[in-house]
């Protein structure tokens, strides 16, 4: 029962703080690390063996030390009860305020929504600013996106990462609690950091990007079946488009969630984009290449707050019952 509650709890400060900015956050420690070790790491010869080597490091020392915390907390929660209060054995408040920090630094979701807002609401105002707006939640060169690429950028990241930031993390909570939440960050860290296809990382970030593929395989799939769910009228249609459009992605995972988006809006997603510098051709997702609008960004949302509440409950009860 208390694990329900911490996820409760941490879900509920994800929604009215989002990301807090003033206090430090887990992924700022873990981009720290990833950089400072690439750095030494990543030159010379076995840089795919060094890649590899760092990434299973780091996941496994994430899962180690927050289940290392957790049985501490438990153990002094316990001395002291024993001592103090024998009625209390068995409730460990410690444990469940330690693992609702956990979900609500490990969710994403509000601080997601709030940044694809702003992003519609400054292009609207200029091209310029929603250019600088969007360069805050995608990895591609914008120096030079249309109004109606800044659009499509945030909207595509909006779904991706409502996988890897949301539904991804409860995915991992569900199976093995906070310890398994923590390291699925650090996985969707490191592949954020390394796993590109460019000439510094194509052997480097090798290990994080397939890793990183294999903890979102289920994800991003059930991401896609939630959001479509929210039109059960559509669902049909939406799950051909669904599997018709989902692997014309570069990503064995993120085609998914952004093709259930692009059949929701009827519009279309991909295409080739620039990545430090490098042009990486795309495939399309969806044909009607319409403009896209406010509107658009408010279904969008709409969508993602839908499948989000929605993946709360399958976790709680998952929980619950296992």
């Amino acid at each position: 029962m208390g694990s329900v509650f911490s996820l409760i709890s941490g879900w509920i400060l994800d929604l009215l703080f989002g990301d807090p900015v003033r206090l430090p956050h887990p992924v700022v420690w873990f981009g720290k690390a990833i950089s400072l070790s690439e750095h030494r790491l990543n030159k010379g010869g076995c840089r795919k063996l060094k890649g590899a080597m760092m990434a299973i490091m780091f996941i496994a020392a994430v899962f180690a030390l927050t289940w290392l915390l957790r049985y501490g907390i438990i153990y002094v929660q316990h001395t002291i009860t024993d001592l103090f209060c024998p009625a209390w054995v068995g409730f460990c408040p410690l444990l469940v305020l330690f693992d609702a920090i956990i979900v609500f630094y490990c969710l994403a979701g509000t601080t997601l929504i709030r940044e694809v807002r702003q992003v519609f609401l400054a292009v609207d105002r200029s091209l310029e600013e929603g250019r600088q707006q969007v360069a805050r939640i995608v990895g591609r060169d914008t120096s030079e996106l249309s109004a109606q690429e800044v659009r499509t950028a945030a909207l595509e990241t909006l779904a991706e990462n409502l996988s890897d930031g949301v539904i991804a993390p409860l995915f991992w909570f569900a199976l093995l609690g906070t310890p398994g939440m923590m390291a699925y960050k650090m996985v969707n860290t490191l592949d954020s950091m390394i796993g590109y296809r460019t000439d510094r990382f194509r052997d480097y970030g090798c290990w994080a990007a397939h890793i990183d593929d294999l903890a979102n395989y289920l994800p991003a799939r059930l991401t896609a079946l939630l959001m479509i769910l929210q039109q059960p009228s559509s669902f049909i249609r939406h799950l051909r488009f669904v599997l018709r459009y989902g692997r014309q992605h570069a990503s064995p995972n993120s085609g998914y969630p952004e093709a259930a988006l692009a059949g929701i809006l009827d519009c279309r997603f991909g295409g080739p984009h620039h990545y430090f510098g490098q042009l990486f051709p795309k495939p399309y997702i969806g044909s009607n290449d319409r403009q896209l609008s406010t509107q658009d960004m408010k279904t969008a949302i709409s969508v993602n707050r839908f499948a989000e509440i929605v993946m709360v409950i399958l976790t709680a009860l998952t929980v619950f019952i296992c």
